[in-house]
């Protein structure tokens, strides 16, 4: 593996724990009022991202699709009403796929949801067929701060998703932590660049900049 440098301060943001809680509330949220929950980095940046599959030529409708850390499944619920047809989301946050799966009853959609841990080289998730996609919208960052060694569990997470990605298969990776070049190397022994998918910049001290990156690996041939 290459070396990915970089480091942040360990937060609760890189625990079980805390997202068990904030999707429990969620659960509870959902059950009384029909609040879905908060939208990881947005709206704005996932009508991009859906935006990208619907319009680009690398993705097709019946690719197998997996979310990996999805959440309330917000992402895989707009694809699904955009025609994608083989879409599963994982999340090490059992309460999370709880929630996923009411909304996904009351959008009516066909989604597949499991209780499943990426850093887990055990988890069943690796015994089924391999995806032609990963889409990963936050995970890496929060298990970029996780408190127990953040930068094994990072090393670990670029070996796991090439596992689950058959040959050549995509992965479309959004974060607020690293920009395009710190991810390029992070997964550069597993993955090329082949996409970006764009954000709005800001210009600060004659810099031009953007507060979420949206990028597109293909996974390298096996190693």
């Amino acid at each position: 593996m290459a070396d990915d440098g970089g480091s942040f301060g360990p937060s609760e943001l890189g625990t079980k724990e805390y997202w068990d809680a904030v999707y429990e509330q969620e659960k509870t949220n959902f059950k009384d009022n029909g609040d879905v929950g908060e939208i990881w980095f947005g709206e704005d940046c996932m009508e991009r991202i859906v935006k990208w599959f619907r319009e680009g030529s690398l993705v097709q409708k019946d690719d197998r699709i997996l979310d990996i850390g999805c959440g309330n499944g917000a992402l895989l619920v707009e694809m699904a009403k955009e025609g994608f047809t083989s879409l599963t989301g994982m999340d090490y946050s059992q309460p999370s796929v709880d929630l996923a799966v009411a909304i996904s009853k009351t959008e009516n959609v066909n989604i597949t949801y499991q209780r499943a841990d990426i850093l887990d080289e055990e988890d069943p998730i690796f015994s089924v067929d391999r995806f032609d996609i990963c889409t990963d919208k936050g995970t890496y960052d929060a298990i970029s701060l996780s408190p127990d060694d953040a930068s094994q569990k990072r090393r670990t997470y670029v070996n796991h998703v090439h596992r689950l990605l058959k040959d050549s298969g995509l992965l479309v990776i959004t974060s607020c932590n690293w920009t395009k070049e710190e991810l390029t190397e992070h997964f550069s022994s597993g993955f090329e660049l082949v996409d970006e998918i764009r954000h709005p910049t800001f210009k600060f001290g004659g810099k031009t900049g953007t507060t979420t990156t949206s990028i597109v690996f293909r996974k390298k041939d096996s190693r």
